[in-house]
């Protein structure tokens, strides 16, 4: 079935873009995870259409990754097939208020893309470190902004094989989630609306958010971020913190001392480590308040 499999993805795409054996410890900002049978580059829509058609006629697993920033990949791996979109899906470029980013682009790099244009709206996102299709599956946001407030439209492929434009209300965007959770849309590029304002009023405001960022968050250490979704009517961190949870841990993971909302790898953390770190929060927080909360971490691979 191997030889059947590579010989397929040979045929798609260059040799130096099938990765074999891959270790995810490379690709997650957790910096940990096995390795995955295979990764695959895909440079264009064309190579995505092929690939993912021929995968799902032929039912095998495959993961789409973005930069790894909400991913927690198992200690032994992933026995399918990941999917990272590069090449032309790592462009961004600007017209007029609006940016057009394709899903591999970071998010930072788009605001970025937006300072240098005098385009306001996308301060929130300087920090964020996930890549713009991976934003428009989560509607992610930080620090009263959201991906979807921004978001003019966003270009899908289908199960089918078919491009399609969905408008920003087609989107659904909601608290982290948008219509692409659910269903097999493989997101490929977005345009973000913005409009026009002052150079030192937008760098003011991303040196102000990101310095909030530096004192309020453990960037130091590697993480996926937010742990948890906030549960309705509560703070995760508070709820952790009055739990007596701040900087408990095992193996290598530990409750952020900084913010009790972030889990991360002091260093030496395997995968095992963290989830178990998760799920104490999670029934410790449920014992103590009954407040059930739900990770924002996306599980790879048996746990």
């Amino acid at each position: 079935m191997n030889d059947e499999l590579l010989n397929t993805l040979a045929d798609i795409l260059p040799k130096e873009n099938i990765l074999e054996n891959e270790d995810m410890d490379l690709h997650t900002t957790f910096r940990v995870g096995g390795p995955a049978r295979f990764m695959l580059l895909v440079d264009n829509t064309e190579q995505l259409s092929k690939i993912v058609r021929y995968l799902r006629a032929t039912d095998h697993d495959f993961f789409l990754l973005g930069n790894g920033s909400n991913l927690l990949v198992s200690d032994k791996g992933y026995d399918g097939i990941i999917i990272k979109l590069s090449g032309e899906f790592a462009n961004l470029h600007t017209e007029g208020e609006r940016i057009y980013c394709g899903a591999a682009a970071q998010l930072s790099s788009a605001a970025v893309q937006a300072l240098n244009n005098d385009l306001t709206g996308m301060e929130f996102a300087s920090g964020i470190p996930g890549s713009v299709g991976g934003a428009m599956v989560m509607n992610a946001g930080a620090f009263d902004g959201e991906v979807g407030n921004i978001t003019e439209s966003v270009e899908v492929l289908s199960k089918d094989g078919e491009i399609l434009t969905l408008d920003n209300e087609t989107m659904e965007f909601g608290y982290r989630t948008s219509v692409i959770k659910g269903t097999d849309y493989i997101v490929t590029r977005a345009v973000f609306k913005l409009s026009y304002g002052k150079h030192e009023d937008i760098k003011a405001t991303m040196d102000e958010i990101n310095a909030k960022r530096r004192e309020k968050q453990p960037l130091e250490y590697p993480s996926a971020g937010s742990t948890f979704k906030r549960p309705e009517g509560y703070y995760a961190g508070k709820l952790i913190m009055d739990a007596g949870l701040r900087g408990f841990s095992i193996g290598g993971a530990r409750v952020s001392d900084k913010h009790c909302g972030f889990v991360i790898n002091q260093g030496h953390a395997s995968a095992a480590d963290i989830y178990d770190v998760i799920c104490q929060v999670q029934e410790r927080v449920k014992d103590r308040f009954g407040v059930e909360l739900e990770r924002e971490v996306i599980l790879l691979g048996d746990f």
